[in-house]
């Protein structure tokens, strides 16, 4: 029996973690059929089947799950030293995976990615934007941004910077023929612009004074899922939106649009990098986190 090769046991853990070989492809850097050409090998080498195979699916064997409770930790401990060689050649190499929301990427790309390329070009940055919210360990990625309070509470945290707001907003033309709000149940009275989150569920929205917290599912004949749409609904009279303050402002600066609930709308904790705190942490997202904490993101003192 010839024995495994570290490329087939790295790719069979990775397609035994995420459980699709889509997925793990992406996740290693190589193709689908690259993929399932080494899984095969490995099993008929080993002579035992290591992956169940559907149309659908794809998930690990009892011999298959054995395997992967052994070799996880070795592997990890190969990314450990081979991280740890890097680090002693005094700059960061390799692929640094950051998944973000769109508004996040492009707070990046002002700044951050450039001077972060720029200082450590032996680093690949690949940076994913998504409004889906993922396991970021499960889908191989080393770090996240999200808001604050999207972000699970055994993740470490880096501030991006200063907290944000969200907005209740329509035009003074729907607001001509009809009293606007004053308190979020009088929005069952109105024509509400609704969101629908990149999940597939429709976004309640959330309001909050003097410790009351109020969420409400709104009425309304127009589903969005994309807030510069849902602007630009609302300065066509079509109803109110509920939309990040920065995707309004233009539009509130040139009267196009005028606030409502103002007083409900209080900010929140801004956007965050995160990573595991209960792993090792690579030398290129920590040059990554240098770079951030330098940078002069907005709402960060100058």
């Amino acid at each position: 029996m010839a024995k495994p090769t570290l490329n087939e046991l790295a790719a069979f853990a990775a397609v035994a973690e995420h459980r699709s070989f889509r997925k793990a492809a992406d996740a290693i850097g190589v193709s689908r059929s690259a993929l399932s050409h080494a899984l095969l090998g490995l099993e008929k080498n080993l002579g035992i089947r290591l992956l169940n195979r559907t149309t659908r699916s794809v998930s690990p064997t009892e011999a298959g799950t054995q395997l992967l409770t052994k070799i996880k930790p070795v592997l990890k401990e190969l990314d450990t030293a081979i991280d740890t060689l890097a680090e002693a050649r005094g700059a960061p190499a390799g692929t640094l995976r950051i998944n973000a929301n769109r508004s996040a990427a492009r707070l990046l790309l002002r700044e951050v990615v450039p001077q972060f390329l720029s200082r450590y070009p032996k680093v690949e940055l690949d940076l994913v934007s998504e409004g889906r919210l993922v396991d970021i360990v499960d889908a191989g990625f080393d770090a996240g941004i999200r808001l604050a309070e999207a972000v699970p509470q055994d993740m470490i945290a880096v501030k991006l910077g200063d907290r944000v707001r969200f907005v209740a907003v329509a035009s003074p033309t729907y607001l001509a023929h009809r009293p606007a709000p004053i308190t979020p149940d009088d929005l069952h009275q109105h024509r509400c612009i609704r969101q629908r989150l990149p999940s597939g569920k429709r976004y309640s929205w959330e309001f909050s004074k003097h410790g009351q917290e109020i969420v409400i599912d709104v009425p309304g004949a127009l589903t969005l899922d994309d807030n510069d749409l849902m602007v630009e609904s609302a300065v066509n009279g079509l109803g109110v939106a509920y939309v990040p303050e920065s995707f309004a402002k233009a539009a509130i600066e040139s009267g196009r649009l005028v606030c409502v609930l103002a007083d409900w709308c209080p900010p929140i904790p801004g956007l965050v990098l995160y990573y595991p705190g209960n792993r090792h942490v690579p030398s290129v997202l920590r040059a990554f986190i240098d770079v951030l904490k330098e940078a002069q993101l907005p709402g960060r003192p100058r």
